[in-house]
C-alpha cells in the first residue's frame, strides 16, 4: 500500500527524483520489507547467539553499524537503493538484539518490553509531528525530518521484535501462529486501504509496523530449536540465503523503477 502522491509539474519532475531518498512504496516495497525483517531477526541471533557474543554486545555491534549507514543514508543527495536497504536491515539487526536485551537481561519481559517500546515509538512519531507538522514518507525533504524518519523505523523494529515474541511465546502461539496472526493484521490494513478512506499515512506506518513481528516469527521459525517449535536452520545459512533473494529483489526494483523513470522522462 502506498500514499497517495500530488502530480508534480513537469518542470520539476527531474528535482523532484533527485530529492527523494526513499523508495516508491509500492508490492515489491513490502515483500522486500519482510525479507529484511526476517533477516533481521535471522542476522541478531546469528551474532548474539551462535556468536555467543550476548545481546549487550551484539546491540553494540549493530548500533555502531547503523549509526555509520544513517549517517551515510542521510549524507546521500539521492536514493540509492542499496544503502537504503542495508540501513533497514541494521535497524532490523539491532532492533533484534535491542528488543531481546531488554526483554530478557533486563528482565523486564515480553509485555513490559512491548510497552516501553510503543510509548518511545509514539513519542518519536508525536514529536516529528510537533516538529514537521506531518509524519507522512512523502514528505521527506529535509535531514533533520530523514533523522525523525530513521528514529521512528528503528523504535518499530525494536518493537516489533518484542511484540512477535510476546505472541509467539506469552500468549502461546507459537512461531507459525503468531506469523498467521501479524499476516492477517497486514490483511486488515490492505483492505482498509483498498475499501476506506483513512488516513495513508496512518495505514502505511501501521504496515510498517507489523511487518516486523511478522518477520520476527518468521525468522524464529526458520532458525529455533524443533523443541522450540522452529525448523533449526543453520542461522548463518538462513541468512545468507534471505539476504541473497533481497538482493535480488532490490536490483529488479530497481531496474524497473530506472525504465519507468526513463520513459517518464522521453514523454515529458
Amino acid at each position: 500500500m502506498s500514499e497517495s502522491r500530488a502530480p508534480a509539474p513537469a518542470s520539476s519532475a527531474t528535482t523532484a527524483v533527485v530529492r527523494s531518498k526513499v523508495p516508491e512504496v509500492t508490492l515489491t516495497f513490502w515483500i522486500v520489507k519482510v525479507v529484511a525483517t526476517t533477516l533481521g531477526e535471522t542476522g541478531g541471533d546469528a551474532v548474539s547467539m551462535s556468536l555467543d557474543l550476548g545481546y549487550a554486545v551484539a546491540s553494540a555491534i549493530f548500533i555502531a553499524i547503523f549509526l555509520v549507514a544513517v549517517a551515510a543514508q542521510v549524507s546521500a543527495r539521492s536514493f540509492r537503493p542499496a544503502l537504503y536497504w542495508f540501513v533497514i536491515v541494521a535497524t532490523t539487526t539491532a532492533g533484534t538484539t535491542m528488543a531481546d536485551f531488554a526483554d530478557r537481561s533486563l528482565g523486564i519481559g515480553y509485555s513490559g518490553g512491548s510497552a516501553l517500546l510503543l510509548l518511545l515509538l509514539l513519542s518519536s512519531l508525536g514529536v516529528w509531528y510537533w516538529v514537521a507538522g506531518s509524519v507522512s514518507v512523502n514528505e521527506i525533504e529535509s535531514r533533520k525530518v530523514e533523522m525523525f524518519y530513521w528514529g521512528t523505523i528503528l523504535f518499530s523494529q525494536t518493537l516489533g521484535t518484542a511484540l512477535g515474541d510476546w505472541m509467539a511465546d506469552t500468549n502461546g502461539l507459537g512461531y507459525e501462529g503468531g506469523a498467521l496472526a501479524f499476516g492477517a493484521g497486514l490483511l486488515l490494513v490492505a483492505a482498509a486501504y483498498l475499501f476506506t478512506s483513512v488516513s495513508r499515512t496512518l495505514l502505511f506506518w501501521s504496515a510498517f509496523i507489523l511487518t516486523r513481528p511478522l518477520g520476527a516469527t518468521l525468522g524464529d521459525l526458520l532458525d529455533k530449536p524443533v523443541d522450540q517449535g522452529g525448523l533449526a536452520l543453520d542461522r548463518f545459512a538462513a541468512s545468507a540465503i534471505l539476504a541473497a533473494f533481497m538482493v535480488a529483489c532490490v536490483l529488479v526494483a530497481g531496474r524497473h523503477s530506472g525504465e519507468s523513470a526513463a520513459g517518464s522522462l522521453s514523454k515529458a
